[in-house]
C-alpha cells in the first residue's frame, strides 16, 4: 500500500476513456503524473464554480 500523503484522500473515479487519454497526454506535457493532472483540473473546476456561485464552506467533520 502506498504511503499516505497529508491533506489528500484516496478515491476512485470513473472517467471517459478519451478524456483520460487526453489528460494523460497533457500531464506528460506538463511534467505531472496523471493523478496530479486530474487533481489540478478538478481544482480549476472548483475555483471556476466558486467564482460564479460563491465560496463553498466546508464543515470540520466533512
Amino acid at each position: 500500500m502506498p504511503a499516505k500523503i497529508p491533506n489528500r484522500i484516496a478515491t476512485q473515479i470513473r472517467i471517459n476513456e478519451d478524456v483520460y487519454k487526453k489528460t494523460k497526454n497533457i500531464a506528460k506535457y506538463e511534467n505531472r503524473n496523471t493523478n496530479s493532472q486530474i487533481e489540478y483540473f478538478v481544482k480549476l473546476g472548483v475555483e471556476a464554480y466558486e467564482k460564479e456561485h460563491g465560496i463553498i464552506s466546508i464543515l470540520e467533520n466533512e
